[in-house]
């Protein structure tokens, strides 16, 4: 085995494996999503780091309809709710460890966030 062979083998056994990482914000404001968004996303971007994203996923519509009346008498009256989920994804090719590094952004309230990690 050559010498410049032996130096890539130590070269990619010394550096960190690239993962895949998928993270998923879901909140009911979007004012807040979308700043949280572009924080991770400059942060990233700061890293040097290859990012895809923010992708809008489709608004989730929850809707309930009760009658006003307690008793049910009356007049047939209803009252309508709802709630709208928004979701953004990012995905980023880095390794595990900037991952702390990335999300270590100021969070804002009422924004979940779910991170997944996968190999190449």
């Amino acid at each position: 085995m050559s010498f410049a062979k032996k130096q890539g083998a130590e070269q990619t056994a010394t550096e960190e494996p690239i993962h895949k990482i998928r993270i998923t914000l879901s909140s009911k404001e979007t004012k807040n999503l979308e700043k949280v968004c572009s924080e991770l996303v400059k942060e990233a971007k700061n890293k040097q780091l290859k990012v895809k994203g923010p992708v809008r996923m489709p608004t989730k519509v929850l809707r309930i309809t009760t009658r006003k009346s307690p008793c049910g008498e009356g007049t047939n009256t209803w009252d309508r709710f709802e709630m709208r989920l928004h979701k953004r994804v990012i995905d980023l090719l880095s390794p595990a460890s900037t991952v702390k590094d990335i999300t270590a952004v100021s969070m804002e309230p009422n924004v979940e966030i779910d991170v997944t990690v996968c190999d190449l």
